[in-house]
């Protein structure tokens, strides 16, 4: 999947027993699409405190991202980043890639195996649209982040609140009767989605978020205390809620700051390492 380097990056060291992990959501929560100079200092600083904490064998850290892997390596380049992070699920954590020192541009076999284990295909996709158009419900292909082998997304654009909850409760039953998991949540405009509109994403079942953070706790023998989670949008809630320390970034969109209650003093990447150094160093002291 990244079998040379694109460009000239740092690559971090791969912890054998991790003390803690941090999956990160990277659009709009460790990546601001403005970033501004300020912004580029926070994850600096950012990238520095990641590679101290992974040399020392602490922790490991990784984007769990909607986007697809080149996506995110352009944004990377745009944003001045210095560093990889440990690994990389990306496609909505349909696929995982290793990033760091060791593994650099291997997938996880095992969760490869898990994918392909559920029969997701381009028919049974189709099967569900059609029965979509027949209900007269509209679901526009999304071109910008690219569909997948493993995940198709649609925007549906809202109507009155009525229809919406109507049509989109019928896509989620349709899609659990025809064995795929669907991933539906409010457009965010500042991470390039159109106003007025839903993502609605197809997926396996046993993919997503939430279980790329239950999958890696185990890979690792962590428990949800030693996890992180950090994201900005509907579409983070679950994972951020899978472990102990979920936090909505202060920039979070107002329909997630309703739905979840631990945010961040700080946006973005200053939020990130402002909220990690708190807890870490709490837990230091409690423990020393």
């Amino acid at each position: 999947m990244l079998s040379s380097l694109p460009f000239n990056k740092k690559l971090l060291n791969q912890p054998k027993n991790p003390q803690w992990i941090v999956f990160c959501d990277f659009d709009e929560t460790y990546y601001s699409h403005e970033m501004t100079e300020e912004q580029r200092e926070d994850v600096k600083r950012l990238e520095a405190f990641v590679a101290e904490k992974s040399e020392a064998g602490q922790l490991l850290l990784g984007w769990v991202t909607g986007s697809s892997l080149d996506s995110v390596t352009s944004k990377m380049e745009k944003g001045g980043f210095h560093q990889f992070p440990h690994f990389i699920a990306s496609n909505l954590g349909t696929e995982i890639v290793y990033t760091s020192d060791v593994h650099f541009g291997q997938p996880d076999a095992e969760w490869m195996k898990r994918l392909d284990a559920q029969g997701f295909s381009d028919e049974k996709i189709e099967d569900i649209l059609e029965t979509v158009r027949e209900k007269g419900i509209s679901l526009r292909p999304q071109t910008q982040l690219g569909s997948s082998g493993y995940k198709k997304n649609f925007y549906y654009q809202e109507q009155d609140e009525r229809t919406d909850l109507h049509h989109l409760s019928f896509i989620q039953t349709l899609a659990k009767e025809r064995g795929v998991a669907v991933n539906i949540n409010k457009c965010n405009p500042l991470a390039g989605d159109p106003a007025d509109c839903y993502d609605v994403d197809f997926l396996p079942v046993g993919t997503g978020k939430d279980e790329i953070v239950r999958f890696m706790l185990n890979q690792y023998d962590l428990s949800k205390d030693q996890g992180f989670a950090f994201g900005d949008s509907g579409n983070d809630l679950r994972m951020l809620q899978s472990v102990t320390h979920g936090f909505l970034v202060q920039n979070a969109t107002g329909e997630a700051k309703r739905h979840h209650h631990q945010i961040c003093h700080h946006g973005y990447a200053k939020g990130i390492y402002e909220t990690l150094k708190t807890v870490m160093y709490k837990h230091e002291e409690a423990h020393s």
